[in-house]
């Protein structure tokens, strides 16, 4: 017999041997020592085969004893956990006098199974992709594509949460999109202005085209204190996150709390897919963004401007009350034909900040070069003479001089045009008394 063994000593794959009645082990060639920790034959020999292959204190239930025969092999495939490696076996008798011995030989398949898992998983998370941007892109504007998308990712996971955090303010970070499992805190409005040091580590990882994976919290509250003083709160668990990148810059990260642990690797994979998706629907976000403050906004004062009061009065509902101030900025023409034009400017800026003290910034038009308007649905008669008071008072502060036209309806009519030609009527008799008042 050891003729036998010497045979199989050096080969790359694992050989052992063990009485079939007895279940001892009498061989182990060097490569099954080597994988399963032993130095010498002597530490093998006499041990029962299912204790040291296997850490069973009896024979396994996977044992294949009852179907060999000398000069037949039975091929079968396993993964063994002990070793954490999928083995395919050949196994057989051999018989020695009275004595029947099992020798089994096992290839290590792991690079090929995992090379083939890693195919099905791409083609598998390829299909996830796919169906979560078919849902997303679905939706009529990027604010809402992006709230599907996380959605989707946080349902199919069976995680608790999915998030996108984008860079702000130099190298702070603001959680700005969140999905939440039921019962799950939100955590959004707390993770604002992350400090980078909390995120420094997961940066050097991505530079490398590397996501984070977390298994075990606790695991990182030596490697990672500060980043695991930020997830601890969080009841985080397990983690997948994944950069978001615009043009080879890394501006922000977007990952996923507490997904299944056997779900880790595959989430990975995912995200590696899903990265240059969800840059692009941020992008879309901000070019849609940038569009609606060319169209929407006023250019000098930021405020809103005629498309945008148009809007406003779309969205009324028949039981809103409006309240309505039509204001003009005093001596304007004035100011630009004596001092120049950018001393306009500042005027207008400074009727502007008036109102802002006053109203909400939503609620304030620049409707043309020296007419400003205030609409507040749903404000009460006593409410909108009160800020009407206090606009005044700013105006003087200001030395910026408006005429106002104050006009209340209990109701909304329907007819915006009609009211603003009243409140504007009113509007001229105030700029009337004025310029009355200054001769």
């Amino acid at each position: 017999m050891n003729k036998i063994w010497e045979f199989y000593e050096n080969m790359d794959e694992m050989v052992y041997a063990a009485d079939m009645d007895t279940y001892e082990l009498i061989y182990m060639n060097a490569k099954a020592r080597e994988t399963y920790g032993y130095d010498s034959m002597e530490q093998v020999c006499g041990q029962k085969c299912y204790k040291v292959l296997q850490n069973e204190d009896k024979p396994c239930d996977i044992c294949t004893n009852s179907c060999l025969k000398p000069g037949y092999f039975h091929e079968w495939k396993y993964y063994n956990p002990l070793i954490n490696k999928t083995v395919s076996l050949k196994d057989t008798m051999i018989e020695d006098g009275n004595k029947r011995y099992r020798m089994e030989m096992a290839i290590d398949m792991t690079f090929q199974e995992e090379q083939s898992r890693t195919l099905e998983d791409y083609r598998f998370n390829a299909q996830m992709v796919n169906e979560g941007l078919k849902q997303a892109l679905a939706e009529v504007n990027p604010e809402q594509s992006i709230e599907v998308l996380l959605d989707y990712l946080g349902r199919t996971l069976q995680s608790e949460r999915v998030y996108i955090f984008e860079k702000c303010d130099g190298d702070l970070h603001d959680n700005t999109y969140e999905w939440c499992a039921d019962g799950v805190v939100p955590q959004k409005e707390i993770l604002q202005k992350v400090p980078f040091d909390a995120v420094e580590q997961w940066y050097q990882a991505f530079v490398e085209d590397k996501n984070i994976i977390i298994r075990d919290l606790e695991e990182t509250k030596e490697t990672n204190p500060k980043a695991y003083q930020v997830l601890l709160p969080q009841n985080i668990r397990t983690l997948v996150v994944s950069p978001i990148v615009f043009d080879e810059e890394i501006v922000g990260f977007y990952g996923v709390d507490n997904p299944p642990k056997e779900f880790l690797n595959h989430v990975s994979t995912m995200f590696k897919i899903m990265g240059h998706f969800i840059s692009s629907l941020l992008r879309r976000r901000d070019l849609v963004k940038r569009l609606e403050k060319i169209s929407f906004y006023d250019r000098l004062t930021g405020l809103k401007n005629r498309h945008a009061m148009d809007d406003y009065f779309n969205n009324m509902k028949k039981e809103d009350s409006i309240g309505i101030l039509y204001c003009d900025v005093m001596g304007l023409k004035r100011v630009n034909d004596t001092l120049g034009h950018q001393e306009g400017d500042k005027l207008l800026l400074r009727a502007c900040d008036s109102l802002k003290k006053a109203f909400e910034a939503d609620n304030l038009f620049r409707i043309g070069g020296d007419e400003f308007l205030v609409l507040c649905k749903g404000i009460s008669e006593q409410e909108l003479q009160e800020r009407t008071d206090i606009l005044k008072a700013e105006m003087h502060k200001n030395n910026a001089v408006m005429a106002i036209g104050s006009l209340w309806q209990s109701k909304w009519t329907g007819d915006g045009d009609k009211l603003l030609t009243q409140a504007d009527h009113k509007m001229y008799e105030d700029k009337r008394k004025y310029y009355e008042e200054q001769k």
